[in-house]
């Protein structure tokens, strides 16, 4: 069973034990607020886009629903229930994954630079969209033509960085993240090739768009997947918090604890490839939520990954949730990228959160 690490309580100048009480107590009182909110966020959501609705005509067609009642508005029902809560909800399954994500990269190669795209992946999938929009591949998956693209590049991807890291000593934290950032530029490269090589004027700008991240085409069909590998991935690295939290000290002290560091390794790899993978051929490259969400939550409830993972996870599921809103009313009836909301509205936030809290990561304050 994963190792328990019990906290070291330090001692103040008085020679008192710091209290450790106000930080177990924030924990529940932050999940449960963020719990609260979610489904808020969700129904609220629902009524912005290009055409504003009415709260109270969002709530009568999710009530609807819910209870099998007949819409009281064909037109409202339409874009509630078929457009707009399936691509909430797809924001909530997206965020809440590419928190989880870079949380567990970041403890894996032991960097507070790392988030869930570290390994190549999201170069890997641009490569299999930019194939899909540049010469048809996948052409006969139809609606989920870009997904399998994508999913695929990504897969070939972390299966080359593990294979070249295996080969050459094995998953340390500096190897995986060399071999995941010079296989991320050459993808990107051959992305860009397959660009300049296409024939369609407007293929520049449909892979741009997709790899700065976007859930315009989310709908109900889609969500089963990420929802699930979300859910199981989060159990998981739930259930091997305490292993986590070992090796986050360093593989040395993890392996005197009687943590099986290599094999530990290698499940995170696996784990995070397959995570990231569905979640970029959903939605496209979206910057950001996986790198500094997690900084948010650790600055909040501290790093133990039992509280850590859960907050982080609600916190971008929210975060992406009302990003998303943002993208389709800030200049609307046209969209903006996700990535680019994302960058300028979280930036400052943490910034704000780091100036306001003593903040420290592996040891550097």
């Amino acid at each position: 069973m994963p190792p328990r690490l019990v906290p070291v309580r330090r001692e103040s100048a008085q020679g008192k034990a710091a209290a450790p009480a106000p930080r177990r107590l924030r924990t529940p009182l932050i999940t449960l607020l963020l719990v609260a909110l979610l489904p808020v966020s969700i129904g609220l959501s629902a009524a912005f886009g290009a055409e504003s609705l009415p709260p109270v005509q969002v709530a009568e067609v999710l009530l609807s629903r819910l209870t099998g009642t007949a819409p009281p508005d064909l037109v409202y029902d339409t874009i509630v229930w078929n457009l707009r809560l399936p691509r909430a909800l797809l924001a909530v399954v997206v965020g809440a994954g590419l928190a989880l994500a870079g949380a567990a990269m970041q403890t894996l190669v032991r960097n507070p630079l790392a988030d869930p795209y570290l390994l190549g992946v999201s170069s890997g999938a641009g490569v299999g969209a930019t194939a899909v929009i540049t010469t048809g591949l996948f052409a006969g998956a139809g609606t989920w033509a870009l997904s399998a693209g994508a999913l695929t590049g990504a897969l070939c991807s972390s299966l080359l960085v593990f294979a070249i890291a295996l080969a050459q000593g094995g998953l340390t934290p500096l190897r995986l993240v060399l071999i995941g950032t010079v296989l991320g530029s050459a993808f990107s490269s051959i992305a860009s090739f397959l660009v300049f090589r296409s024939a369609d004027p407007a293929a520049a700008q449909s892979v741009l768009f997709w790899l700065l991240g976007s859930l315009a085409g989310a709908e109900w069909a889609q969500l089963a997947l990420p929802a699930g590998v979300v859910l199981a991935a989060g159990i998981a690295l739930l259930a091997g918090s305490g292993w986590l939290d070992a090796l986050a000290t360093g593989p040395d002290t993890a392996a005197a604890l009687g943590v099986p560091v290599r094999g530990l390794r290698i499940a995170l790899f696996a784990t995070l490839t397959v995570l990231v993978g569905v979640l970029v051929a959903v939605s496209g490259g979206i910057g950001f939520v996986g790198l500094v969400v997690p900084h948010v939550a650790r600055l909040i409830v501290g790093a133990r990954h039992r509280a850590l993972l859960p907050v982080a996870a609600l916190a971008g599921a929210v975060f992406l949730l009302w990003v998303d809103v943002a993208t389709r009313v800030l200049v609307r009836p046209t969209e903006i990228p996700l990535s680019v909301v994302s960058g300028l509205i979280g930036a400052p936030v943490f910034l704000i959160l780091l100036g306001r809290r003593r903040y420290s990561y592996g040891g550097a304050s």
